[in-house]
């Protein structure tokens, strides 16, 4: 095979691989315009979740028009979040409390679920969940959040000690987040187990799992490769509040 066919089928195969997942280019606009469109509230130039789903919203675009639509679906109370590939300027009533680079991550191996017995949450587990985010802050957890997608966990003696979940469904993606573990039951492998139990699933329905990681959490950052996962490319995510009205 001479090199020039050999250069011609690697770009190919490259551009096929980009083509498969360009929804996690934008991955909060195509979750809301697609797999969780039924949580989504907004039109075509900016879309949010649900305020009691979760914080999360996208633009269509980066035109005034469509900055000053997001900006329209913030109460005067609210926040919100987006991820973005580099910074933005807030529109007018918003401004940015939170600025960080995050990592997106890939699953494409086959996961090695093994560990303890776990458990299917439900409507009825949300008050301990909401509890143990709290004290863990995996991320935003509403009292909705669940309806996300699946959400797993591990009791000890009754109680909820580890949990995870399905969040954003992107196409044909789903992320893995609200992974979280109580400080007193942390290196027992429980937040991994619970991730491969998800991965499996995800990838039984022929789907692929993906994840979103600061990227200063060298800690978790570390587990997800071990785990199988690989970056694949980097965001901001922002979060902006709804400005006060000024009182003349």
């Amino acid at each position: 095979m001479s090199d020039a066919l050999t250069e011609s089928m690697t770009m190919a195969a490259h551009d096929q691989r980009a083509e498969a997942y360009a929804p996690l280019d934008a991955p909060i606009w195509t979750a809301l315009t697609t797999g969780n469109r039924a949580l989504a509230q907004g039109g075509p130039r900016a879309m949010r979740y649900l305020p009691d789903v979760a914080p999360f919203a996208a633009v269509a675009d980066r035109s005034a028009a469509s900055f000053e639509a997001l900006a329209a679906l913030v109460p005067p109370d609210g926040r919100i979040v987006l991820h973005t590939p580099d910074a933005i300027v807030p529109p007018p009533g918003l401004a940015i409390e939170l600025q960080k680079p995050i990592l997106q991550m890939v699953l494409e191996a086959p996961p090695v679920p093994t560990g303890p017995d776990y458990l299917t949450l439900g409507q009825e587990d949300v008050p301990e969940m909401m509890e143990l985010t709290a004290r863990t802050r995996p991320g935003p957890f509403g009292p909705r959040t669940i309806e996300l997608g699946r959400y797993i966990g591990i009791r000890l003696d009754g109680v909820l000690v580890a949990m995870a979940g399905e969040r954003m469904r992107p196409a044909r993606f789903v992320e893995i987040s609200a992974v979280c573990v109580d400080p007193a039951h942390r290196g027992r492998g429980y937040a991994g187990f619970l991730m491969m139990q998800l991965a499996r699933t995800i990838q039984d329905q022929g789907l692929t799992p993906f994840l979103h990681v600061f990227a200063d959490n060298e800690e978790a950052i570390a587990l997800y490769r071990k785990l199988g996962f690989t970056v694949r490319k980097s965001f901001l995510i922002t979060s902006l509040r709804a400005l006060q009205p000024s009182r003349e």
